[in-house]
């Protein structure tokens, strides 16, 4: 039904100190379903298109598309082309966000096209336009009339001070300690995404809870969307029996229930596949004639008899195959011969890469992840923008998996939406245990290459991120590890099998996909994907105990192939090294066009960041480069120290001994007789101006002139004086006392600056003598 364009509704509730309202009948007339959902300034508008399938398809074409325009926000795109691209990883996770509650919450039998497009045409910066996107495509779906098994309601719950918040702000949720995100329908629970700082599994099931129940408050809502536009609730179709299936089973299911417990993966799917062939042979002659079947069962008569093709019974033979594992879990029995509670052999290696920074082999069963970890300066931080406020991330997880790893041959392309989606789970997981800037500044990537996959590949990764982590110096807090948690519910009595360590064929065939990362003392990440209508609060609680009871016995392994961190990040790495300066000196270490910093980088090999605060980073592939730009540069900025030693530059000779400039235009004077143990006839047998000298601190007078000495600064380093053992000749004046000329009329030493002048002020000049 298409809605008229005066026929605008709007409906709002408020939840906790939030409005939220839903508006249709106003944009987007001409799609099947059209919804505006605004909390604070920020709307997002949410379509729903149905259509009619492609002919012979054995799938639901479902496409969720959410798209973020920064006109939204007031802004222009940035880069060069002032136009959006290709979306980004958060346009994705958001796609993801929005398709993962949806997707199980449609009848098997139904096989239309379906379309969701979402993204925000207002954005207030403050809300993120995500989670509402996931109640705006409930309802668009619910007005396009789709036999949608919703409504559903989604928030996104902080946790601040101990306080649950629904729809916290951007400031809000940097406050918290917990990011959640709950989508439900008004039975049951069907997705979750949430991030904590190793929060205890009880208080996690808690917030869950809640958001389950601030969701009732959201689906109500949307039903009075429909009473407003006067369109009647959704009526749910069962889906039809299937007479070939009854078929397949009774003939074939008792060989299928025998392979289906051999151990070892390969020999399963090879002893599968030869009943598959079976059952074609036999259904369908030597002739080629396809036979027909009631869709009511074997033996019922059928009004409208549907044939069997070879394809038919492929497809029918997969919906066999689930019955059969699904019984046999149910029974007691999974597919590689474990109990429900039995982890596969796990095993272990760190340092197995010789070039990158850290590396780990993390081998569960048949997945096994290799994960690297590189470290890079602050020039390596990721730049994000977007409609929400730019920022840059320091900590970057990549997942990747190439077809081998589960034995096929198909294109390989860039990172796909699971692979995206993967990473981004895996990287949130760790980013809790990982030391703050100020305390380890490094730049940190981390990548999981899959090579084998049979079951949680993303929760490898973060245990693989976690070994490489350590192995490559990184001081974290605490080892995090990950576990993924299946189920296998039979709804007609309500009975239930929590499956830990799942395989892939019971993540496939079974109910529930329930990951959960973190450390020994609580979560820091979890996901939920689901395949029926939903899990209850019993099942969710069950099955953050088990996984905890997992996570326990994983980190024990981990542990035994490596502790603690190591000591000494890799040799390869770049050596960094903060230091905090006074603000306001950051222009004396910058110099004139930018002269006293680049100096500094050539002499030293060092890179020199600073931050407006006063932290400046150095970067070098040698420790030895970071160390000496630190000390010029807290020579140079702490000032002129009695006692210090100092490497100058000499910038002026006279008679009486060499003016060094030990810091940016700060001279003082090694006279003559603090040049050498020895005696010195003339000064430019000891230097020349230009040279590098050191030279120690002696004194500064009240006139703030410094006075320096080589000859105690090689004493003090112990290094030899080519000068030390030179007689004084017979005749030579006697220049024992060592002391500061007096000033020639003419202004002090060195071109015009006074004795140990400050070059900035000009030193303290005299009147120009004549020429």
């Amino acid at each position: 039904m298409s809605i008229s364009p005066f026929a605008r509704k709007v409906v709002e509730r408020t939840i906790g100190d939030r409005t939220i309202s839903l508006e249709t009948g106003r944009f987007a007339k001409q799609a099947s379903g059209a919804v505006v959902v605004r909390i604070g300034d920020t709307m997002s508008l949410v379509t729903a298109m149905t259509g009619p399938g492609r002919e012979g398809i054995d799938f639901f074409p479902l496409t969720v598309d959410y798209r973020e325009k920064t006109y939204a926000a007031g802004k222009f795109p940035g880069g060069f082309i002032k136009r959006e691209g290709r979306p980004s990883t958060k346009e994705i996770l958001t796609a993801r966000l929005i398709d993962r509650p949806i997707r199980p919450l449609f009848p098997e039998w139904y096989r239309e096209e379906v379309q969701i497009q979402a993204g925000p045409i207002s954005a207030d910066r403050v809300n993120d336009p995500d989670v509402p996107s996931i109640v705006g495509a409930s309802a668009s779906l619910l007005l396009a009339k789709a036999p949608f098994l919703g409504p559903i309601g989604a928030v996104r719950l902080a946790r601040v001070e101990g306080k649950l918040i629904a729809f916290p702000t951007a400031e809000e949720i940097a406050a918290s300690d917990l990011d959640l995100v709950v989508a439900s329908t008004a039975k049951a629970i069907v997705m979750i995404e949430g991030f904590g700082e190793e929060l205890p599994e009880p208080e996690m099931a808690d917030a869950i809870i809640h958001a389950h129940r601030i969701n009732q408050d959201l689906i109500a809502l949307q039903y009075e969307l429909l009473d407003a536009v006067g369109q009647e609730r959704p009526v749910h179709t069962p889906t039809p029996p299937d007479a070939l299936k009854g078929l397949l089973l009774e003939r074939f299911g008792h060989r299928l229930r025998e392979a289906k417990q051999i151990v070892m993966k390969q020999e399963r799917n090879a002893a599968t596949k030869q009943i598959l062939e079976s059952a074609i042979a036999e259904l369908i002659p030597a002739d080629g004639e396809a036979a027909s079947l009631a869709p009511g069962g074997p033996g019922e008569a059928a009004s409208v008899p549907v044939p069997v093709t070879k394809d038919r019974i492929k497809n029918v033979f997969h919906a066999v195959e689930e019955v059969v594992v699904r019984d046999l879990i149910l029974s007691g029995n999974r597919p590689d011969g474990r109990g429900p509670r039995d982890l596969r052999s796990i095993k272990c290696e760190v340092g197995v890469l010789p070039r990158a920074h850290g590396s780990a082999i993390f081998q569960r069963g048949e997945t096994q992840a290799l994960v690297t970890t590189v470290l890079g300066t602050g020039a390596d931080e990721q730049r994000i923008d977007g409609i929400m406020d730019e920022y840059s991330k320091k900590f970057m997880l990549d997942y990747n998996m190439p077809p081998f790893a589960v034995g096929e041959v198909r294109p390989i392309r860039g990172p796909g939406r699971r692979e995206i989606g993967h990473g981004a789970l895996a990287e949130r997981s760790v980013a809790s245990i990982l030391p703050p800037p100020a305390r380890f500044p490094y730049t940190i990537r981390v990548v999981s290459d899959i090579l084998e996959s049979n079951g949680s590949s993303s929760m490898a990764s973060v245990c693989g991120a976690t070994l490489s982590l350590m192995d490559a110096g990184v001081p974290i807090s605490d080892p995090v590890g990950g576990i993924s948690i299946g189920l296998v519910q039979d709804d007609a009595t309500g009975r239930h099998v929590l499956l830990t360590d799942i395989i892939g064929e019971e993540d496939h065939y079974g109910d529930m996909d329930f990951k959960v990362a973190g450390t020994q003392r609580g979560v820091t990440g979890i996901q939920l994907d689901l395949k029926n209508l939903g899990i209850s609060e019993e099942i969710v609680r069950e099955t953050l105990e088990q996984a905890h009871e997992a996570r326990l016995e994983i980190l024990r392994a981990m542990l035994r192939s490596i502790k603690r961190p190591r000591e000494e990040i890799s040799t390869n790495a770049p050596r960094l090294i903060q230091i905090q300066i006074n603000p306001d000196k950051i222009g004396l270490l910058i110099g004139p066009g930018g002269k006293t910093i680049r100096r500094l980088q050539d002499e030293t090999g060092a890179k020199i960041d600073i931050d407006d605060s006063g932290v400046v980073t150095l970067a070098s592939t040698e420790a030895a480069g970071a160390e000496a730009a630190r000390d010029k540069i807290l020579a140079m900025t702490e000032g002129v120290q009695v006692g210090r030693i100092y490497e100058g530059r000499v910038s002026s000779i006279k008679d009486f001994g060499a003016f060094v400039e030990i810091l940016p235009g700060k001279d003082g004077l090694v006279h003559v007789t603090e040049l050498s143990s020895g005696y010195i006839a003339n000064v430019s047998d000891v230097c020349r101006v230009g040279d590098t000298m050191l030279v120690k601190v002696i004194s500064v007078d009240d006139q703030d002139r410094v006075k320096l000495s080589r000859k105690a600064a090689l004493a003090e380093r112990e290094i030899p004086d080519e000068f030390a053992d030179r007689p004084r000749p017979a005749g030579a004046p006697d220049r024992s006392s060592g002391g500061p000329p007096r000033r020639p009329e003419g202004g002090g030493g060195g071109g015009g600056r006074g004795y140990g002048g400050d070059r900035d002020r000009g030193g303290d000049r005299g009147p120009r003598g004549p020429r």
